[in-house]
């Protein structure tokens, strides 16, 4: 299967971009970056013998595709893979809905999966068109009064049809310790709602529509033993929740879905590997650190903009965003990332991102081949909007057209951008284009100085509305 490109051309410039001289000048040290990932932080984590200043060492996101594949290759139903297909599968005829409570990196990457790889109105299809697989919503990551009860009048009884499996729905509650307050409440709220829901019923189904993933041990952990859930899946140690996506914080979801989450793991493991082997000049993950670290540092581009031209991928550029601000946000360092919609956000942002402060780098993820068939202009002989001389033209045409016009300016203007250009969207690309950002986003902090795991500016945050609360 093919693999995601990285081009770096119009980044590249003299006036007000970076030198070829100048990448090439970080070669022994992302090499060297590259082996303590590699080879190091696996040591270092399995012997327990940790530097200071690298605790936490939450390094398992990088050989965990590896290992859940191995297990699954060996155990089949018996590992944590196989338990999530048979859950997974097992409840698809029984359940219209899935409610998925999770913050933070607890949800973001089981959303970005869905938009990206589902149909954009799965929840509007019916069910035979959703070939039974569930509708999906996210919640207990805020604590908005109005939405969350929005959706608990949402999931009711009465469902969406007269059968059983619409007037059911589950609940996929994501938190590692059960203490993060969004979340906690939340599913407080919706198991009181899915048990008086059930009524007669709660005792035969409420163990196996509640589907925990949390820690070993903690709130959560002791909340699903008390309810006596089915089964509990694990949040591995060693994986942060930002890191968390190809884990069964994301997998969970996936699976429910019905998306190939096979596929997914491998494109994780293809973009190791290529990371692992390929030489510097076509290493994707180091050309991509390279090229943004230096515009950062020589050209004091401090907001890196995520400019998705997909619809589809608008929310793998937010889970981005926490990503990379959350790890590399420390010490007074880090960029500001910032996720934009083309072309929709060339209507609005883009004046100030082309003319105003010239502090942004500019990071395209084109899609080269669409999923369906393209839609042409078309003629018309109402052609008052004199759109008949590109009759013959079609969504992608123009789409092209517009990701070179926009291109062009920004650098007629002196704006630096890249292009990171994916084969397709379907979970083996998606897969690749996680593992790549997570390493990416962890080689750089690392040329920062500094640990991007852990995120002691949340914890404090918890601390506080903890304090208000009286508690």
């Amino acid at each position: 299967m093919s693999l995601l490109r990285f081009d770096a051309s119009g980044s590249i410039n003299d006036d007000y971009g970076i030198t070829q001289a100048q990448i090439d000048s970080l070669k022994g040290q992302m090499e060297t970056l590259r082996t303590e990932m590699v080879e190091t932080d696996q040591k270092q984590y399995d012997s327990g013998d940790i530097p200071a200043d690298k605790q936490p060492l939450d390094a398992r996101f990088f050989w965990l595709p590896e290992e859940m594949l191995e297990a699954y290759a060996k155990e089949r139903e018996a590992s944590e893979l196989g338990r999530i297909f048979k859950v997974a599968n097992g409840l698809h005829d029984q359940i219209d809905a899935a409610v998925v409570l999770g913050i933070g990196g607890s949800y973001m990457g089981a959303r970005a999966m869905m938009e990206a790889c589902c149909d954009p109105y799965h929840n509007e299809m019916s069910r035979a068109a959703r070939g039974s697989k569930p509708r999906m919503y996210f919640e207990g990551n805020n604590v908005d009064n109005d939405a969350s009860d929005s959706l608990l009048q949402r999931v009711r009884a009465g469902g969406y049809a007269d059968s059983d499996a619409e007037k059911r729905h589950a609940i996929i509650v994501i938190s590692k310790s059960g203490g993060t307050m969004e979340t906690a409440v939340a599913f407080r709220q919706f198991l009181a709602n899915l048990e008086s829901e059930l009524g007669p019923e709660a005792e035969d189904w409420l163990s196996r529509l509640v589907v925990p993933v949390t820690g070993e041990s903690g709130k959560l952990h002791d909340l699903a033993t008390e309810i006596g859930c089915d089964e509990i899946f694990t949040v591995p140690d060693g994986v942060g929740g930002r890191f968390s996506v190809l884990s069964p914080v994301g997998l969970v979801p996936a699976a429910f879905l019905g998306l190939d989450c096979m596929k997914l793991l491998e494109g994780a493991v293809a973009m190791n590997e290529h990371f692992k082997t390929a030489d510097y000049a076509d290493n994707v993950v180091m050309q991509y650190v390279a090229v943004n670290h230096l515009l950062s540092q020589h050209r004091d581009k401090s907001i890196r903009v995520m400019s998705v031209w997909s619809k589809a991928l608008e929310s793998v550029g937010l889970w981005y965003d926490q990503l990379l601000a959350e790890s590399n946000g420390k010490d007074g360092k880090g960029v500001t990332p910032l996720t934009t919609l083309n072309t929709r956000d060339l209507h609005s942002r883009h004046q100030q991102h082309q003319q105003g402060r010239n502090d942004k780098v500019f990071n395209n993820v084109i899609v080269e081949s669409q999923r369906t068939d393209s839609l042409a202009v078309g003629h018309s002989k109402r052609n008052q909007d004199t759109l008949n001389d590109i009759a013959e033209k079609n969504l992608p045409d123009i789409m092209a057209a517009a990701i070179k016009g926009t291109n062009d300016a920004l650098h007629a203007d002196g704006r630096p951008t890249t292009d990171i250009i994916l084969p397709q969207i379907d979970t083996h690309v998606l897969g690749q284009l996680f593992q790549m950002l997570m390493i990416a986003t962890v080689i750089e902090g690392r040329l920062l100085g500094i640990n991007p795991y852990g995120q002691p500016g949340v914890e404090q945050y918890k601390t506080n509305m903890n304090k208000n609360l009286g508690r």
